[in-house]
């Protein structure tokens, strides 16, 4: 049989409250009374309770002061106060001594269940409509997997399934986190799918329906504005920002912008070598190649030696587009805490730019440093987790700072979106190659390169997929789903190594359905 509730209720008039009390036992919870504070003080000392109704005016020990030595001895425990007087400085003191509620004599039945219902009850209660809501949910994706979704429909799953594990942080006594990862598994495999399918007929533009790219987002979302403003425009590149992370810190920026959202597909692989140039550039990574091949770093694949003119390729973009700034194009990447801490406080010094680019790169070495460090596995070793570190770390950012500077800036605009995010990546899948080629998990270029088909996409001719040639044998191979590759020397050390680790490159929902958001300070 289930532990009653016990409740206290103290009031100097208690015997005209036996009704109320009645009422309460008949709804299953235990009630004492007392009618003053120094009773209530010591029955509280005999025994704990789950709920204590307080009246404001008694004689002897007051409400107020009889609230202090509660909370001296149970902190914890919700008090609700009751009171005659609809005074403000009342309620001002009373919730300054943190009451939990407060009720205005005379009190009704249903306002006195209420409230019980709310401190006793809310998390039973939340529990029992989450597991309803989420089955509701599980069986609408569960359908329309097998209704050949197309973007939209992709982009509705993956926001349900990103909410869902949002929920479930803040509901973990709801049993139903191995539930939703094992859908979101059968989610990526359908997606996988859904990419190889049409991918090459979306850059190829052989098809009109498809999703916003990357080479589309710079032009869509912040050229398009500098044509009709003179600024500032800070456009924030966050590197290898996941959905689920952004909505972690979205939440701190509510009271500072006026935030829209939209979303869009990465190109593939979703790397930053190929992502963020397509990004800045509005080209497809072989285009790049073409048209700038001075930009382009040949023959390898790392981000210091190909993403080093992410400035230049936005100035390009300018030049094209025929955009003239009222000021010369800024740009900075921020690698560190100490130059994120000096452009935090310089920030003011750039009313007037009328573009600004940043990249911002803390959340992929959070990414990476969480495969090399058992501390970091430690803190994060699962999603929830992880979301939770990137919460931590933003609150305490020099990028959170940054955006609450720009903030202060009239008719200041902010786009702020990410090159591609990030899986946890679960199977490993053993891949054969030239020992030249390239040693990325999630994806990998180079000659003789052979891999189970169910495990990743084999792009024999990387011009239909816009992708650099780099030579004339030159293939390519991008993981699906939540595979990373393993070469066979030394297999099992790597195998166990990168399990359980956050990577991209690959085909997931994580790391291709991306956030844009636009931002306007509030002032």
């Amino acid at each position: 049989m289930a532990k009653k509730n016990k409740i206290l209720w103290v009031d100097d008039e208690i015997e005209l409250l036996r009704a109320h009390i009645i009422f309460l036992n008949e709804k299953g919870y235990e009630v004492q009374t007392a009618t003053n504070g120094e009773d209530a003080i010591a029955e509280l000392k005999r025994a704990p309770c789950d709920l204590i109704f307080l009246d404001e005016m008694m004689a002897g020990l007051g409400g107020l002061e009889t609230l202090a030595q509660i909370k001296e001895i149970d902190p914890a425990v919700p008090v609700v106060m009751v009171t005659k007087s609809e005074e403000e400085t009342l309620m001002h003191d009373a919730i300054g001594s943190k009451i939990s509620d407060y009720l205005i004599k005379p009190v009704h039945p249903s306002q006195i269940l209420m409230v019980c219902k709310k401190f006793l009850e809310s998390k039973k209660i939340s529990v029992e409509y989450v597991a309803k809501d989420y089955l509701q949910d599980f069986n609408e994706i569960s359908r329309k997997l097998y209704m050949d979704p197309d973007y939209d429909d992709w982009l509705e799953i993956y926001l349900k399934l990103v909410n869902w594990g949002m929920e479930l942080d803040v509901h973990p006594e709801v049993d139903l986190k191995q539930t939703l990862a094992e859908q979101t598994k059968e989610c990526n495999k359908e997606f996988s799918k859904y990419i190889e399918k049409n991918y090459k007929l979306w850059v190829n533009n052989e098809v009109e329906d498809k999703p916003d790219l990357t080479p589309q987002i710079t032009e869509k979302y912040v050229l398009s504005w500098l044509k009709n403003s003179d600024g500032p425009l800070f456009y924030i590149v966050i590197d290898c920002l996941r959905l689920d992370q952004w909505l972690i810190m979205e939440k701190h920026l509510l009271d500072y912008f006026t935030i829209d959202k939209s979303y869009y597909f990465s190109i593939l692989p979703t790397a930053t070598p190929y992502a963020r140039n397509s990004l800045f550039s509005g080209l497809y990574p072989s285009e790049i190649e073409k048209y700038y091949p001075d930009l382009w770093a040949s023959g390898t694949d790392d981000e210091k030696s190909m993403n080093k003119y992410e400035k230049e390729l936005l100035q390009l973009l300018l030049d094209r587009k025929k955009i003239s700034l009222n000021s010369e194009l800024k740009y900075m990447k921020i690698i560190d805490p100490e130059i994120g801490r000096a452009f935090e406080q310089n920030v003011l010094s750039h009313k007037k730019t009328h573009l600004f680019a940043i990249v911002v790169n803390f959340l992929d070495m959070i990414a990476h440093g969480r495969s090399d460090s058992d501390i970091l596995k430690e803190i994060a070793p699962d999603e929830s987790a992880y979301r939770s570190l990137t919460n931590s770390w933003f609150q305490h950012s020099s990028l959170f700072g940054t955006f609450k500077a720009i903030a202060t800036i009239p008719n200041a605009k902010v786009v702020v979106t990410t090159d591609h995010g990030s899986i946890r990546t679960l199977r490993g899948s053993k891949v054969l190659g030239d020992k030249e080629a390239s040693t990325n998990l999630r994806f990998k270029f180079g000659r003789n390169l052979k891999v189970d088909d169910k495990h990743a996409i084999f792009i024999k001719n990387p011009a239909d997929y816009k992708l650099p040639k780099r030579g004339i044998t030159i293939s390519y191979i991008i993981a699906k789903e939540d595979y990373y590759f393993v070469y066979p020397t030394d297999y099992h050390k790597y195998l166990s190594y990168y399990k359980d680790s956050f990577q991209h490159g690959g085909i997931s929902m994580e790391e291709i359905i991306l956030p844009v958001i636009t931002m306007e300070s509030k002032i």
